[in-house]
């Protein structure tokens, strides 16, 4: 049952939009029905927690790639050719 819980809040955006809260209640009612001890809900809980921040990490990378693409795509200058100009006038600016 643990695991098909496991693979259940996996799918999709699954663990990385639920709160500890949430997962909580879920390991909680499994410990009623007694498809979970008590003993195993606290490491239950936190690998869930677990894996949702390690989901929510790889959620955020992927956004970010994407995001730079698109602005890659949109010829939108960067950080670094602001700051690569910023210093380029610096420089010509002390000259005179």
């Amino acid at each position: 049952m643990k695991d098909l819980i496991k693979k259940g809040l996996s799918i999709g955006l699954g663990l990385a939009v639920v709160s500890k809260e949430q997962i909580e209640k879920l390991v909680d009612e499994l410990v009623k029905k007694g498809e979970v001890s008590t003993a195993e809900s606290k490491d239950l809980i936190n690998e869930l927690l677990e894996k949702g921040e390690a989901e929510q990490k790889q959620m955020n990378a992927r956004i970010h790639e994407q995001l730079e693409k698109v602005l890659r795509d949109l010829n939108v200058p960067s950080k670094a050719d602001f700051e690569r100009l910023e210093k380029r006038i610096q420089e010509l600016e002390n000259k005179q």
